[in-house]
């Protein structure tokens, strides 16, 4: 497919471009107390977006863009529209902002190999320049699974993505214009904290970083457990607050940081019933959408809930079909976020969007404790 951004457009843009730059202002600051980030993922389709509730986010993410060649590359026809429909909510919601996306599971194939020579870095932060300008939007966020780390079966890998990663957010900074944020989707285990990022160089040049507090039992496990807990348990190191910890013990502004919600079940088969299924051999099934999981996890078909005050998380075991399910729910969503506020983080990230209900969904709870939070006095 061609690239949807005409020749003269590509040149406007560049010509517009050339006069601003990021080397003014050396590292991104935010400057005194701010509204609590609600950060959004999209990768639905663009006539369900009117459904949802838009106005209770601060940011809303096209997911995914991805590369052809060095550059960022925007499908199809279908995935310009959904831009667009984004984009055009500002109208309505003028503090708004539209992230484009790039990567996501699977969708950073050529990443290391593209991002490991000064010329991908350059074509690539070129053409985010152009589509930025084209559709408007208001910055990039790198869903790079992940530098430096064995990711998908067979993908490349390299010790050099991590420094390689630096290099392409410096560039970034420095060519971007200054109203553009940059962010980045990072693994919420400690393997990927201790070695996929820089820190200390990455940090001060991103606005947000969107801190995947799920998955942290995946789809490659074979022993059940939380897989967005709030808490660590005795059995089970990886969490929310495991990982916030570990940034804020090496010096990451939590101001940045936007903790992850799961807006999906993670379903395991094969569990026995010893504690439940919790923390038993297990082998990943399939994933249900918050929005479908009244139905499909009913105690009618046999889901029994448990709840583990610990990790403050909820779960489900199904005895007859031996199914163990991890999950976020309302209860764990407003739990999260109050630990959001009450920390003073950058805010809330949830994947994703269309996985919600229409209404009373999880980005209500979301909204509903933000609110009762900054109404109190003593929060101000």
């Amino acid at each position: 497919m061609s690239h949807p951004l005409p020749k003269t457009l590509k040149t406007v843009a560049l010509v517009l471009f050339a006069f601003s730059s990021r080397a003014q202002t050396p590292a991104v600051q935010h400057k005194g107390p701010r509204e609590p980030a609600v950060i959004g993922y999209y990768a639905g389709r663009n006539t369900a977006i009117d459904s949802f509730a838009t106005n209770k986010l601060t940011h809303i993410l096209f997911s995914f863009a991805h590369l052809n060649g060095n550059l960022l590359y925007i499908a199809n026809a279908n995935d310009s529209a959904t831009i667009r429909h984004m984009v055009a909510l500002k109208t309505q919601h003028p503090g708004l902002k539209v992230i484009i996306s790039l990567g996501g599971w699977g969708g950073c194939q050529t990443c290391p190999l593209v991002f490991a020579t000064k010329q991908g870095r350059q074509d690539f932060v070129r053409s985010v320049k152009e589509i930025t300008a084209f559709f408007h939007t208001d910055g990039i966020d790198l869903d790079w699974e992940y530098p430096a780390l064995s990711n998908v079966p067979g993908y490349p890998f390299s010790p050099a993505d991590k420094d390689n990663f630096t290099a392409l957010i410096r560039l970034l900074h420095r060519k971007l214009d200054r109203t553009s944020e940059i962010s980045f989707a990072a693994g919420g285990f400690t393997q990927y904290l201790q070695t996929s990022i820089d820190w200390k160089k990455v940090t001060p040049l991103v606005n947000y970083i969107n801190l995947m507090s799920y998955d942290l039992v995946s789809g490659y496990d074979t022993v059940s457990g939380h897989h967005t807990p709030l808490y660590s348990t005795p059995e089970q190191v990886e969490s929310t607050d495991h990982a916030v910890r570990y940034l804020d013990s090496i010096g990451v502004p939590l101001g940045k940081v936007a903790i992850g919600i799961a807006m999906y079940a993670r379903i395991f088969d094969g569990v026995d019933s010893i504690n439940n299924g919790l923390y038993r051999p297990c082998r990943f099934f399939r994933g249900v959408s918050y929005r479908d999981q009244a139905r499909v996890l009913s105690p009618d078909s046999g889901y029994v809930f448990h709840w583990d005050p610990v990790a403050q998380a909820p779960y489900l075991y199904n005895a007859r079909q031996h199914y163990f399910v991890s999950y976020d729910d309302s209860t764990s969503v407003r739990l999260k976020t109050q630990y959001a506020l009450d920390k003073r983080l950058g805010g809330i990230m949830f994947w994703q969007l269309p996985e919600d209900k229409f209404t009373d969904g999880l980005l209500d709870v979301i909204d509903n404790t933000k609110k009762a939070w900054l109404k109190d006095p003593n929060h101000q």
